[in-house]
Order: structure tokens, then sequence, then C-alpha cells
């Protein structure tokens, strides 16, 4: 064998070793990338747990208020609905806001109609604005606490029971509940 041959079986050799060391790599990083991807929500929930930013509210019904009705302070409470795109139902509160006193229990409620011809599952998911309110304002009952199957054209009144907690800042005087609507239907096992 010349040392011509020699040398061109060496380059081979080594990029060969290259190609394996950066598959190798790229692997790695697929795994590392997928890992982090799943431990993203998790980790932005407690991001918005702790900070109390993008106005996320608790999944899990509050514990009824004990602490009394502030009467001395009025609190308006507006609700926002809209659909996700794709989802083909009416979704709107029936009232548009409401004045509460922190520590009453209001209830309200929601219109849903599925105006499609087939069945489809609804989630809403509820957001809090100003973010620093959220904490305080307390979910009783909530239709965004379960799927809401509707078959084609039916239509439903949606409940909302709340209290705004009588720890609300002083400067917070408004409080806006926005839910959207999103069709989970191919998400949800059956």
């Amino acid at each position: 064998m010349s040392t011509e041959q020699n040398q061109n079986t060496v380059d081979k050799n080594q990029q060969a070793k290259a190609k394996t060391k950066t598959v190798k790599k790229l692997v790695l990083v697929v795994f590392a990338m997928f890992g982090f991807g799943f431990a993203l929500v998790p980790l932005y929930d407690v991001f918005c747990d702790i900070t109390g930013l993008n106005g996320k509210t608790a999944t899990t019904a509050a514990n009824i208020n004990e602490s009394g009705i502030d009467k001395s302070r009025v609190v308006t409470v507006q609700f926002i609905s809209r659909t996700a795109k794709g989802i083909p139902w009416t979704f709107e509160p029936m009232i548009n806001e409401i004045k509460v006193h922190p520590g009453e229990m209001k209830l309200v409620k929601f219109y849903a109609k599925n105006e499609s011809l087939n069945d489809i599952i609804g989630q809403a998911v509820p957001s809090v604005s100003p973010g620093q309110a959220a904490v305080y304002f307390q979910k009783i009952e909530c239709f965004c606490f379960n799927q809401q199957p509707l078959k084609a054209h039916e239509d439903i009144e949606m409940a909302l029971q709340f209290y705004v907690d009588t720890e609300l800042p002083e400067d917070v005087s408004t409080i806006t509940l926005s839910y959207t609507l999103y069709d989970i239907t191919g998400k949800v096992e059956t």
C-alpha cells in the first residue's frame, strides 16, 4: 500500500469518527429539547403561581370566604369570552359586568351553543387581569373546571360562582375575567 492510500484510509477513518461524534451530539440535543419541552408547562405554572403573572387562576375550587364582606368597597368584575380559532360555538357571558363587595358571593352564567353539525367537547381557560388580582379572585364553582361536551346545535347555560377576597389591594377597583374556549374533542380519551 502506498502512503497516499494509507493517508486516504486515515482521513476516511477520521471523517467517520467525526460524523459519529456529530450524530451522537445531535441525538443528545434532541433528547435534551424533548425533556425541556416536557418540563416547560409545569415550570410555567410554577412561575405563574409564584409571580402572579398571566392572570392564571387556580384550577380547583377555592375555600369559602370566612372573613366577611367588606361593604365599604365596591369592585367591578367584567366578563369577556372568546372562542379559539376553529371552534364553531357561540360563547358569551350573560352579563358583561357586575359590581361586588369584596367577600360577597356572586353567581353569573355564560351561554354556549355548538353551531356545528358535529358533537364537540369544549374547555374554557380563564385569565384574570390585572395579573395581581388573580390570587384574590376565588372561584367556588366554575364551568372551566370541567370539559363541556355539546352535541350538534345543543346549547347550555354554564355557572360561575365566585367572590373577590377582602385582601384585594385597595388600588384595584376593576377585575376582568376572560375565558377562551378551546375545542379539545380530539384530545380527550373516551
